[in-house]
């Protein structure tokens, strides 16, 4: 069997299965890579990835994305249920949490791959007490608190943002975040990284606007 058919077979049994840090260690052991290799090539520490590995931390987005491509896969293998998806005979696109890494923090995407977009958008839930990785990385984003708290740091300058607070920031100062509080928070998070990894996947958009709708909601 060939390297890629391997891979391609080892996450497919593990989708829906195994979680995350899980997944990421049978991928990194098949390829033959320490915990140094990948910490090295991801730009973290290797208690990083060991705690990611045995789910003790959840990387974000961002720092998923440095870890699939330290380890030369495409990190939409590990989105399978986070596809926006199409009814036939209309562009409407549903978003829905996104189960696949099996922890508290779930995610909602809004952004939709078109020709030549360059935002990405999610709505992110973050439990009490989670902290991202401090990042750092090319290009610019905004964060806007929808519920909650949270504190951002951009670097090493701390703010503490509540419901209706904003912040815009160029990606290339370290920063991370992180729900200080009890209670959850909802942060729209909307970046020019491709935090889903889909250049070359496009989706066609007939209409002028795509518009996602929420699942939650029945229409009326």
């Amino acid at each position: 069997m060939s390297q890629q058919g391997s891979r391609t077979s080892r996450l497919a049994q593990a989708d829906g299965l195994a979680p995350l840090g899980q997944r990421l260690r049978a991928v990194r052991q098949e390829r033959g890579l320490t915990l140094k290799d990948v910490a090295g090539a991801a730009g973290f520490s290797v208690g990083f990835i060991s705690q990611v590995e045995r789910g003790i931390t959840v990387p974000s987005l961002t720092s998923l994305l440095s870890i699939g491509q330290a380890l030369g896969i495409d990190t939409n293998d590990f989105f399978s249920n986070f596809r926006l998806e199409k009814d036939a005979g209309e562009e409407r696109h549903e978003r829905s949490l996104d189960p696949s890494t099996h922890t508290a923090v779930r995610y909602e995407r809004l952004s939709v791959p078109f020709q030549g977009n360059i935002l990405r958008s999610v709505i992110i839930h973050k439990p009490p007490g989670f902290r991202d990785a401090p990042v750092s990385h090319e290009g610019e984003e905004i964060f806007f608190v929808l519920a909650g708290e949270i504190t951002l740091e951009v670097a090493g300058h701390r703010a503490i943002l509540r419901a209706g607070d904003s912040a815009h920031f160029q990606s290339t100062h370290k920063h991370s975040v992180w729900n200080h509080t009890m209670q959850p928070a909802s942060v729209l998070h909307t970046c020019t990284m491709d935090v889903f990894a889909e250049d070359g996947h496009v989706t066609p958009v007939t209409d002028v606007v795509a518009i996602t709708r929420s699942r939650k909601r029945s229409d009326a």
